[in-house]
């Protein structure tokens, strides 16, 4: 595409897509607020939903709804892959200005989403209680998850295509919207959550199977909105007849979406089990390692979200820049998103030592647990500033297709540096080992994508995948 077409007037009833004609760091900013408020949203909604059914039905009831996760997770990270690979190439058509190839990508992204949670539904619906048996659920628990997981997965079709649709959007650089779909969603799971356990309003009373009724009316109350507000705003992913002739697996572009966005999925899975043999290793130093565990991966949960938002914006406006044929602007837009992590991500970081006794303390009331939990937050907090510089880089190469490498080395860190330096450094110092295993890792991932970005990627080509 060239660069004169960028001079072609825009119509006025869909977002600019030449988000890059702005100041960058504005550009920057007005994608990024919503999508960090986003984030925080689904984090304190899950925290919410958590706390009323531990509050409201007790410790077995959360126990149930927890051993439902291992399996939401994989299915979750599997279409925010899809999403993922969707929204970068979304970018470029929108980039280039090409609102038709824009709808047939997100028709075919949406496709995937109700195959793959129609399956989920059929088989997930019929075979709820066996999956949880082999996760080894306990059996004073199995019953209560298995309703849960039932109503999640029976539910599936309409949950994947909500979040296929906030991610979706910001290929075309609108962050607002899905925030405004996430607050109506929030809400009405705080409302509804409580409701069904108490049987508020004339309402059903359902048990533990109240947090996925009270996240299926959620999404559905999204969705509703989405599809009035969206009309109305004459949105260019609006659901209108073009979008649901796009409805079918376009082979070429599903090749596409799969191949940037399977790796990030990959990638979550890997993240996860990583955890998971990280947690075992923390268990081994008893409850007071566990509790302390819990307590500052919540802390660093959020100081996350600014991170991971940041690297997304960088993927995004540059596959809007290499769609629009101004592959000059991916140095600037990493420059920005280095400067915005220093500033935001590091401003949180030092927030988070000022204050790290008092934030420790909203969850941890023992005071030797707290002095723990503190020591080993104090240990890596600021480490979250190299993994959100790694982030990045590795999402302006995930802007023009290059996935397979920037994700074999976030693999190749988790697997390689951070298991075995968390083995090893937990027998000379404790479990302060193990936490610091997180800055080795991070900084590891740092130089790795920073060499490939330096010494490969920029020698390449850019071009325009769609």
């Amino acid at each position: 595409m060239k660069n004169e077409q960028l001079s072609q007037p825009q119509p006025s009833s869909q977002p600019d897509p030449a988000a890059q004609e702005r100041p960058l760091w504005r550009a920057f900013l007005v994608f990024l607020v919503p999508m960090i408020l986003a984030n925080l949203l689904q984090g304190l909604s899950g925290t919410v939903n958590a706390f009323f059914i531990g509050q409201m039905l007790g410790t077995k009831a959360l126990a149930a709804v927890a051993g439902v996760f291992p399996i939401l997770f994989v299915i979750v990270s599997l279409i925010l892959g899809v999403g993922a690979g969707a929204s970068v190439l979304i970018g470029q058509a929108w980039g280039a200005r090409e609102p038709q190839k824009v709808k047939a990508i997100a028709g075919t992204a949406i496709a995937v989403g109700l195959i793959l949670g129609a399956v989920i539904a059929l088989f997930g619906g019929l075979f709820a209680e066996p999956m949880l048996k082999v996760l080894s659920t306990p059996p004073d628990v199995l019953q209560d998850a298995s309703r849960y997981a039932r109503v999640m997965l029976i539910a599936m079709p309409g949950l994947l295509v909500f979040l296929l649709m906030t991610q979706l959007m910001r290929g075309v650089g609108d962050t607002v919207t899905p925030l405004l779909a996430l607050v109506i969603s929030t809400s009405v799971t705080c409302i509804v959550t409580p409701a069904l356990i108490r049987g508020w309003f004339g309402l059903p009373q359902l048990g533990v199977a109240s947090g996925a009724a009270a996240a299926v009316a959620s999404f559905i109350c999204a969705l509703l909105f989405l599809a009035i507000y969206m009309r109305a705003k004459k949105h260019p992913l609006a659901p209108d007849l073009e979008l649901l002739h796009s409805l079918n697996l376009n082979p070429r572009l599903l090749r596409l979406v799969l191949k940037i966005g399977m790796p990030t999925a990959v990638q979550m899975i890997v993240i996860s089990l990583a955890e998971v043999v990280l947690l075992k290793i923390i268990n081994g130093f008893g409850s007071d390692a566990t509790a302390a565990y819990g307590a500052v991966n919540q802390v660093v949960n959020y100081v996350q979200f600014p991170a991971i938002s940041i690297a997304i914006t960088a993927s995004i406006l540059g596959a809007q820049a290499i769609g629009a044929g101004r592959t000059e602007r991916l140095v600037q837009i990493v420059k920005t998103g280095l400067m915005f992590n220093v500033v935001l991500t590091g401003g949180l970081v030092l927030l988070g030592y000022i204050f790290s006794r008092d934030i420790i303390s909203i969850f941890i009331t023992s005071e030797p647990v707290i002095d723990m939990a503190q020591t080993l937050l104090h240990v890596m907090l600021w480490s979250i500033v190299l993994f959100g510089f790694a982030g990045v880089i590795g999402g302006i190469m995930r802007a023009s297709g290059v996935v397979l490498m920037p994700t074999a080395i976030a693999i190749f860190c988790i697997a390689v540096v951070e298991l075995p330096s968390a083995y090893i450094l937990s027998g000379p110092f404790g479990l302060n080992g193990v936490w610091m295993a997180y800055p080795i890792t991070f900084g590891a991932m740092l130089a790795l994508q920073a060499a490939y970005y330096f010494f490969v990627w920029r020698r390449k080509k850019i071009e325009r995948l769609v």
